[in-house]
């Protein structure tokens, strides 16, 4: 396998004819900036991948690293093809690898992420198996065994998930002006509205060492601010730009101030503006294709369906979660009432959503109503919320997506008897 100097390739530089490459099934693609040995690291772990010889390659895009990442990588790992860049292009550079991929398959690392063995080879098995199969993401677990996954289901997860090449040049790769944060939702947004799935496996794995070298907090906020009032306005329908951007950025403004991060918030904020008004790359997806992504009927119609099996009057809603503009139309569209939203994370005295107050999991608790619904469309998040809550309280919880509607509303109901059997236990126990 040809070894690439360590000196800036050309992001035109033309990959050769794909036919001609078949024996090459699967490409890593990584970026890094100065994490030389948690780089080296991950690599020695890939070296674990039970796929033949000749049937995988990793490229490394090393984003102008200054503690010697290239040099490791061409002493350490020669198979390694390495393409090392002037400038930190962020997590975007891997639109570079691409450029120089052979594989028929290509998997996103970040540079402290790998797969667990026979992973890939189930992953290839998928992608036979589901000809509109666009992305494979893996299901990452992260060093305290807990999980990590996107807000929305339908968005990959950057630091594991596995292409078909031929949906990635269909619609391009990463957007080359986001250099990091929210780049997946604009990928997947495209996949998408081409036709394409984004589905997560459980039979897939990476683990993710979500080291914090390297990583810049503030930054982080600033382009999460940026980039997704960038990624509403540019491929959102036209009737749902203002309402999800508005919500968004209420909501990041929520989430740095609880971080003491107000100024790179502000910085963010008018950075996105500042490339709103002159962007020239809007290209809205189809109402269809943002159902798909936002869910908004669907939320409207398991939430009628839970006002029926539970008789719903007023609910407390668990999670500012990013999706949870759907959750609040759909309530007022069935006459609901909701007497507050439960987070531990952003509450704060005072802090209102439309007129709700945002409050502690303990003062929720308190208030009177018929049902908790979880308001988070990540399911890892909703779920991890789902069971502490059951555990807390003798009301029925519900999430509306948890896997299927009976199966949610008949485990919100077992959880809260014995929820109520539990407490009653107690009581004579004290009595």
């Amino acid at each position: 396998m040809t070894l690439e100097a360590a000196r800036p390739i050309p992001a035109s530089s033309a990959s050769p004819p794909l036919r001609l490459l078949r024996e090459t099934l699967v490409t890593f693609l990584i970026s890094s900036h100065n994490r030389r040995d948690v780089l080296l690291s991950t690599l020695h772990q890939l070296q674990q991948c039970e796929l033949s010889d000749g049937a995988c390659e990793t490229i490394v895009i090393d984003n102008a690293s200054r503690d010697g990442t290239a040099a490791a990588v061409m002493e350490q790992f020669p198979q390694v093809r390495l393409l090392a860049l002037r400038q930190n292009e962020g997590a975007c550079a891997k639109n570079l690898g691409l450029a120089h991929a052979r594989g028929q398959y290509i998997v996103f690392l970040d540079d402290d992420s790998f797969p667990a063995a026979s992973s890939v080879e189930r992953m290839i098995r998928h992608f036979e198996a589901d000809p509109k199969l666009g992305a494979a993401v893996f299901t990452v677990t992260l060093p305290d065994g807990s999980r990590e996954c996107s807000a929305y289901p339908t968005v990959f997860i950057g630091c594991g998930t596995g292409f078909r090449r031929g949906a990635l040049e269909q619609v391009g790769g990463l957007p080359d002006d986001f250099f990091m944060q929210a780049e997946e939702y604009d990928l997947s947004l495209r996949l998408l509205d081409a036709g394409w799935s984004i589905r997560r496996f459980d039979d897939l794995h990476v683990t993710h060492l979500k080291t914090p070298s390297a990583r810049s907090s503030t930054r982080t906020t600033r382009l999460d601010v940026r980039n997704n009032l960038l990624l509403a306005t540019r491929h959102f329908p036209d009737r749902w730009v203002f309402p999800f951007a508005w919500d968004w950025m209420r909501r990041y403004y929520y989430i740095a101030a609880a971080k003491g991060h107000r100024i790179a918030y502000m910085q963010g904020l008018l950075s996105g503006i500042a490339r709103v008004m002159r962007d020239v790359r809007r290209r809205p997806v189809s109402d269809e294709t943002f159902e798909q992504f936002a869910r908004l009927e669907q939320t409207h119609q398991r939430m009628a369906r839970a006002q029926r099996a539970f008789n719903l009057q007023r609910v407390l809603f668990v999670d500012l979660g990013k999706n949870i503009l759907p959750y609040w139309k759909a309530a007022r569209a069935c006459g609901i009432e909701i007497v507050a939203i439960a987070d531990q994370r952003l509450a704060h005295p005072g802090r209102r959503y439309r007129g709700i107050p945002v409050l502690h999991d303990a003062a929720a608790a308190d208030l009177e109503f018929d049902a908790a619904i979880v308001s988070n469309l990540s399911p890892v998040h909703a779920a991890a919320r789902t069971q502490a809550w059951r555990r807390r309280d003798d009301r029925p919880v519900i999430d509306l997506f948890e896997v299927d509607e009976p199966t949610a509303f008949i485990s919100a109901r077992r959880a809260a008897a014995e929820s109520r059997r539990t407490a009653a236990r107690t009581d004579t126990q004290v009595a």
